[in-house]
């Protein structure tokens, strides 16, 4: 296993939309680890293949708070069968945007179609921050981060920080990955 660099916005790599694998064997379950240890390390509780930079339609996480034992969860060629029309908002951040966090409206239920970790075709019907980090990880898959669902003055404002903080000089402030989703209650 090893921890891998994270790609930042602005990286074009981002916006990729990664292959299907088909069939999840030994290099797969090994990129899958690697992904793991990276996200435990960033720290973070999901992580999509391509933020690695490998264009593969490959999640892994882990909602486990602290204090409790991990709880690893892979999902690979995942896709969303269905949505709820009732939406819920959580503050979301992303390890390739670090520190910044909006709130983000997804749909509050999904029912998924992934391959497990040993190749076997699962669904799961998701709620909560699951469904949450399900629908932010697929999509990064697709291209898409969650900057995109923002509206297009608060997307540009983050995009043109981190393109700044990009061209910045060596030694410039590196930014902190933190990123968590809360539920926005009240």
């Amino acid at each position: 296993m090893a921890i891998r660099p994270i790609l930042c916005l602005p990286d074009p790599q981002l916006r990729a939309v990664s292959e299907k694998v088909g069939v999840v064997d030994d290099s797969v379950r090994a990129l899958m680890d690697d992904m793991l240890q990276t996200m435990y390390d960033a720290p973070g509780i999901g992580l999509a293949a391509i933020q690695i930079g490998v264009a593969k339609r490959v999640i892994v996480m882990d909602l486990s708070k602290k204090g409790e034992p991990p709880a690893p969860r892979f999902f690979v060629d995942p896709e969303i069968l269905e949505t709820s029309e009732e939406e819920s908002v959580y503050e979301e951040g992303c390890l390739s945007i670090p520190e910044y966090y909006e709130d983000v409206s997804r749909s509050a239920r999904i029912r998924v179609r992934y391959l497990d970790r040993e190749n076997i075709m699962r669904e799961i019907d998701a709620d909560g921050l699951l469904a949450t980090c399900l629908q932010h990880e697929i999509d990064h898959l697709e291209g898409r981060l969650f900057i995109d669902h923002l509206s297009r003055l608060k997307r540009e404002r983050a995009i043109k920080k981190f393109t700044k903080a990009a061209r910045s000089e060596p030694g410039a402030k590196k930014f902190e990955r933190a990123p968590e989703i809360r539920e926005k209650r009240g």
